[in-house]
């Protein structure tokens, strides 16, 4: 049985030289599904993560958005506890932030007919969330979105694919027929927006909350400028099969979402937005590999960027961590949280802390159940790269 306190490592440094990591799961390993975590820093430096637990994915009635929580100082994470449950429908992937007037923020989707196509995206508000046990919740609502330029940006992404390969052409011209349909239609490019990863914050106090569709196999942005009080949807991001983006910012303003990719490539996908979130450009992809599995990354506080991603094409038995020091043109440094024969480790959240240390919680599945793993560890750690 695995002890849900069982620290790998003690000591933890604040910025300092030595490598140091701690993990442990939230709790003991489960029959049921959990998955699709999240985490964030409350201004006390307590922790929470979230996930989704239930007797499966969206054709499961009962699942339902729990959490936990980790006080500053303490080794064991809390029972768990429920964080949205709305019953006779499944509640699946979280994804959490803490705004500037430090409100805690909870986003997920609410599964309408037991298919992603059919969700909508919900968010709950608490300002009193210090307390053991679930938040206060303060307000609820919903996002529902217009996808901006959405037929045209749909149809001219698969005309650019469809000439950049063999397929032959009644192959082409069906497949061509299926996605006009798909995205002439008002009602499925409005529902199925879901989110995974956490929300960026700009410098002018945009806040953009990365989302993606299963219809489409593609990427969007919703787009706050009034801090969360209303919400409009940006251009699209097509490129059959780029979804779950997480979203990072260069020096010079530019935007890059990296995400999971769902198609042929097998490699994270990448596109890039000049005006702050609204617009994107073709989405492209990176030499770094992807099985078709969710991937999270941060920029710290020093500037460089740390990707958290299963660096496999066909499994996700192996979960690395990489640093890049030059805004994502190369990743110089990798270790792995978790490299094996079986099991998966995979969906990682990640965050650094007012600490300075990389916060991480991820779906872990073994032959004993299914957990969700937490784990923080400083760059160092990164740098030094894996026991030979």
């Amino acid at each position: 049985m695995f002890a849900v306190i069982a620290w790998l490592a003690v000591t933890v440094t604040a910025r300092g030289d030595v490598p140091t990591i701690e993990s442990q799961l939230i709790f003991n390993p489960r029959s049921d599904h959990n998955h699709a975590a999240s985490i964030v820093e409350c201004p006390n430096g307590d922790l929470i993560a979230s996930w989704y637990r239930g007797k499966g994915e969206r054709d499961a009635d009962d699942v339902a958005v729990f959490g936990a929580r980790l006080r500053k100082g303490d080794s064991r994470w809390s029972e768990p506890f429920v964080m949205a449950d709305t019953p006779g429908f499944p509640d699946c992937n979280t994804a959490m932030f803490v705004d500037a007037t430090g409100r805690l923020w909870l986003f997920w989707p609410t599964i309408i007919a037991n298919s992603w196509e059919s969700c909508v995206t919900n968010y709950r508000v608490s300002k009193n969330f210090s307390a053991d046990g679930p938040p206060t919740w303060d307000w609820q609502s919903t996002i529902l979105l217009k996808p901006q330029d959405f037929e045209r940006t749909v149809l001219d992404a698969l005309n650019a694919r469809l000439k950049s390969t063999t397929q032959p052409a009644q192959v082409a011209a069906a497949r061509i027929e299926r996605y006009r349909k798909l995205a002439s239609d008002k009602l499925l490019s409005r529902l199925g927006w879901q989110p995974r990863c956490k929300p960026t914050v700009l410098p002018s106090g945009r806040i953009l909350l990365p989302l993606y569709s299963d219809t489409y196999s593609a990427g969007l942005m919703a787009v706050s400028d009034d801090g969360g009080k209303t919400w409009y949807a940006s251009r699209p991001l097509v490129g059959f099969g780029n979804i779950q983006p997480t979203v990072l910012r260069k020096n010079d303003g530019t935007l890059v979402a990296y995400m999971r990719e769902n198609g042929p490539i097998h490699r994270i996908r990448v596109a890039e937005s000049k005006d702050d979130g609204i617009t994107w450009g073709p989405v492209g992809a990176i030499d770094l590999p992807n099985p078709g599995a969710g991937i999270d990354a941060v920029r710290m506080d020093d500037g460089r960027w740390l990707l958290v991603y299963n660096d496999t094409t066909r499994a996700r038995n192996s979960l690395a961590v990489s640093i890049s020091d030059d805004e994502g043109r190369t990743w110089k440094w990798t270790r792995h949280l978790e490299k094996h024969e079986t099991g998966s480790y995979h969906y990682p959240a990640v965050i650094q802390s007012k600490d300075h240390l990389i916060q991480v919680v991820y779906s872990h599945y073994t032959g004993e159940g299914q957990s969700i793993k937490y784990a923080r560890f400083n760059a160092d750690w990164v740098l030094q790269g894996d026991a030979k």
